[in-house]
C-alpha cells in the first residue's frame, strides 16, 4: 500500500511535490480508509483534478517513469559485459522542468509504501547521464545511501553490502545489488520491494491505456486469468451484467489461427454472448461477438474490472490517467464505490479526471480530493482539499467551479466572443 510518492524537477513540476496517501482525523466516510495500525490509516482512493495542461497527466507519467527507470537498469546477466560502463539496460527520457532559464538537469523521485507488514522507503536523483544520489530505507533503518558513487550502509546491512562498491554512475545502486547479491541477502534485502512493484503498483497512463486497449480488441483476450480461471471470469461477468451493455457472459475457446509467419497454432480466444430476441421481446438464442465489435468504453471497462476484481482480494495500488474516458460517470462512480467499500481491505486507486459529477461530500472525503495547478511560470504545484480548509458540509464541485479552490482554466468569454468567432 501507498504511504507516499514525490517528485521534483520532472515535467511541469518544477518544485517538490507530494502525494500524501495518510489519511486525515476526519471522521467521515471511515470506510474510505485503510486502517494500518492505531497512528495510522492509510486513504483507499484519490482523485486528482485540475485543468487541462494543469499537470494532472504529468504526476501519473512520473510515478511510470519512477518504476520504468528502476526496471529498465535491472541488469541481464547474459549480457554483463558491459556492465563496467552501465550501458545495459533501457534508456528512459528524463524529462526536467524546461521553463527556466536556470535549467536543473537532475530529477528527484521518492516512494515509501508498506508491504509484507515492512515500510519501505526509496529514491534517488538523477540527470539523464547519472544517478547523483540513492537511498534505501526498511522501516526507517538505513540500507544504503549513496552521494555520486560514493556508499554509506546502515549497520544492520554493513556486512551483506560492503563487498559491492563496484557502481558505474549511471547505474542504480539497487540494480547492482539485484544482479550481484545472492538469493538470500537479495531476498531480505530486495525481496518486498520487487514484489510490490510486480505485483502491487500498476500504472495506466491514457496513451499505454488506449494503444493497450485498442491492441486488445484482436487478441485472445484481456488475461490469462481472465481466460483460464473460470471462477474469476464468473466474478467478471456480474459487473459486465451489473452496468447494463448487453452482455450475457463471456465465452472461451480453443481455436486453431495463423500467427505471424502464417503458421498454424492453437490459441484460446474469448468472446462476448448477447441474447438473441424474437419480435415478443423474449430471448430467443445467443450471438457470439468479438472484441473488436464492442465498444472502446466496454473494452475499457473490462480492463479495468479486471484489475480491479484482482486487486480488491489480493492488494495492489491501481494508478490511472483520465479513468472516466469514454465511461459514463455512473460507470466511474462503480468503480470509485468498489475501492471504497468496507469489503476492500487492502487496494487503492489513485486517478485523474474532469468528471465533477464524483465531486462532493458524499463520495469523497475532503482529503482524497487533490488539484493540480499551474501557475503563469508553466509550474504545476498539487495540494488536497484538506489543505484548504473547507468545512464539511461544503459543495465541493460547485466551489470548485466557481474558482475557490484554483485548479480551472482561465479565461474571459467577452473577448472569446468578440473575437475569437469571428476570426
Amino acid at each position: 500500500m501507498l504511504l507516499m510518492f514525490k517528485v521534483k524537477n520532472y515535467t511541469s513540476f518544477k518544485n517538490e511535490s507530494i502525494l500524501d496517501m495518510r489519511a486525515t482525523s476526519y471522521v467521515q466516510h471511515p470506510t474510505h480508509v485503510i486502517q494500518v495500525n492505531n497512528d495510522l490509516g492509510l486513504l483507499k482512493t484519490t482523485a486528482v483534478y485540475g485543468a487541462n495542461a494543469s499537470g494532472k497527466s504529468n504526476l501519473i507519467s512520473a510515478m511510470f517513469f519512477f518504476e520504468q527507470y528502476i526496471f529498465s537498469q535491472f541488469i541481464n546477466k547474459k549480457e554483463n559485459e558491459n556492465f563496467e560502463n552501465g550501458e545495459i539496460g533501457m534508456k528512459m527520457k528524463l524529462e526536467p522542468f524546461s521553463l527556466s532559464d536556470n535549467i536543473n538537469d537532475a530529477s528527484e523521485f521518492d516512494i515509501i509504501f508498506l508491504h509484507n507488514n515492512k515500510q519501505i522507503q526509496y529514491g534517488f536523483e538523477c540527470t539523464p547521464e547519472e544517478v547523483v544520489n540513492e537511498w534505501l530505507f526498511i522501516d526507517d533503518i538505513k540500507v544504503f545511501e549513496r552521494n555520486g558513487t560514493e556508499l554509506s550502509f546502515g549497520n544492520k546491512y554493513q556486512k551483506m553490502l560492503s563487498s559491492y562498491k563496484k557502481l558505474p554512475a549511471g547505474r542504480l545502486y539497487i540494480a547492482v545489488l539485484e544482479y550481484f547479491l545472492d538469493d538470500e541477502a537479495k531476498d531480505i534485502i530486495l525481496g518486498d520491494f520487487i514484489e510490490f512493484f510486480n505485483k502491487e503498483y500498476n500504472v495506466y497512463t491514457e496513451i499505454l491505456f488506449e494503444s493497450t486497449v485498442k491492441g486488445l480488441a484482436g487478441t485472445v483476450g484481456l488475461s490469462k486469468k481472465l481466460v483460464n480461471d473460470r471462477a474469476f471470469r464468473k466474478r467478471i461477468e456480474h459487473y459486465l451484467r451489473l452496468i447494463d451493455v448487453g452482455i450475457k457472459r463471456l465465452d472461451v475457446q480453443t481455436e486453431t489461427i495463423l500467427d505471424e509467419y502464417g503458421k498454424k497454432k492453437k490459441e484460446k480466444v474469448i468472446r462476448t454472448v448477447h441474447d438473441i430476441y424474437n419480435e415478443e421481446g423474449n430471448a430467443a438464442g445467443e450471438k457470439y461477438f468479438d472484441l473488436r465489435q464492442e465498444s472502446t468504453g466496454t473494452l475499457r471497462f473490462l480492463a479495468y474490472i479486471q484489475n480491479i476484481v484482482d486487486m480488491i482480494s489480493n492488494g495492489g495500488v491501481f494508478i490511472v490517467d483520465e479513468m472516466s474516458a469514454r465511461l459514463h460517470p455512473l460507470l466511474t462512480k462503480l468503480i470509485v464505490d468498489i475501492f471504497c467499500s468496507e469489503h476492500n481491505k487492502k487496494a487503492q486507486l489513485i486517478f485523474t479526471t474532469h468528471d465533477i459529477s464524483l465531486l462532493n461530500n458524499n463520495q469523497f472525503r475532503r482529503d482524497e480530493v487533490v488539484f493540480v495547478d499551474k501557475n503563469e511560470r508553466g509550474e504545476s504545484s498539487l495540494y488536497a482539499l484538506s489543505d484548504l480548509k473547507v468545512k464539511e458540509g461544503a459543495s465541493f464541485s460547485k466551489e470548485y467551479l466557481q474558482g475557490k479552490y484554483g485548479a480551472i482554466p482561465i479565461f474571459q468569454y467577452d473577448k472569446i466572443m468578440d473575437g475569437g468567432l469571428d476570426g
